[in-house]
């Protein structure tokens, strides 16, 4: 399931949350939402389970991270 956070929905399942693009020059609510799901810099991955809540901040920023279902 590697590939930008695009359909996504929720589930039990954990996601692998990777920022690929910056945040720079993007909206402020764009960014608090990065800092929100964790992400700090290009490249950080964090994990975290696919809820109403995680699955609606990804849609906000689906061209600036890359999700995979965690292993």
């Amino acid at each position: 399931m590697s590939e930008l956070a695009k359909n996504v929905l929720v589930s039990d399942a954990k996601l692998e949350i990777t920022q690929i693009r910056s945040a720079i020059g993007g909206k402020q609510n764009q960014r608090d939402t990065l800092r929100s799901l964790g992400l700090k810099r290009i490249g950080h991955t964090v994990v975290r389970t696919a809820d109403a809540v995680t699955v609606g901040m990804l849609n906000t920023v689906p061209h600036l991270v890359k999700v995979e279902e965690a292993k």
